[in-house]
């Protein structure tokens, strides 16, 4: 896709305060600082659309982005962040399972994870979340370019076996740096957006 108009719209905690459910909706969900602001800004080519914070677990709110007014991306809050009170810890949790549970133009998630670690224990959860509500997800792997390339079969050998995936075609190595796998980015979202919205 080429992007030629994006707007951030609103942060939202409530369905209430959710844009009109007239397009289709692409879910942002992984750890603090693993890069979902970065990886909106690198898809939509822009620098600062989405503000990329050195605080991690500093978004707490469901951030909307419209993008070529026809489709949404949506940043999720992050998680896994340790200096996050338990009682704000619930209060994101309950949101999130609000929204993934409630939103009926949410036709993809993309979770997340750091191209250079293992998956956590709550980006399994996310995954498995996921599959519970029966949400179509795909995982990128962020921050490819700090892996070199001879180890990227080890390292997608490792998410697959973590997350429990079918097939390591499940997973996207991308970088914000180098744009890395944008377009092909771009493609799993319209292949999906195609087949959710066929009669």
């Amino acid at each position: 896709m080429q992007v030629h108009q994006v707007e951030f719209l609103i942060s939202a905690v409530r369905p209430e305060q959710y844009p009109e459910a007239d397009r289709p909706e692409i879910a942002l969900a992984g750890r603090s600082n693993v890069g979902k602001s970065s990886f909106i800004n690198t898809m939509v080519r822009r620098k600062n659309i989405a503000r990329t914070s050195s605080k991690p677990g500093k978004t707490q709110q469901l951030n909307y982005y419209s993008v070529e007014d026809s489709l949404y991306f949506v940043d999720v809050p992050g998680y896994g962040y340790a200096r996050v009170s338990k009682t704000e810890k619930k209060k994101w949790q309950e949101m999130l399972e609000r929204y993934f549970r409630t939103r009926t133009n949410l036709v993809l998630a993309l979770l997340l994870v750091d191209f250079r670690h293992a998956p956590s224990k709550e980006d399994i959860q996310m995954k498995e979340f996921f599959e519970a509500y029966e949400i179509p997800y795909f995982v990128i792997a962020t921050k490819s370019d700090k892996v070199k390339r001879s180890q990227w079969n080890k390292h997608l050998a490792q998410i697959k076996e973590t997350l429990d995936l079918v097939t390591e075609d499940q997973i996207l190595p991308f970088s914000s740096k180098t744009a890395e796998a944008k377009d092909e980015a771009w493609e799993i979202i319209e292949d999906v957006i195609a087949g959710a919205y066929e009669d």
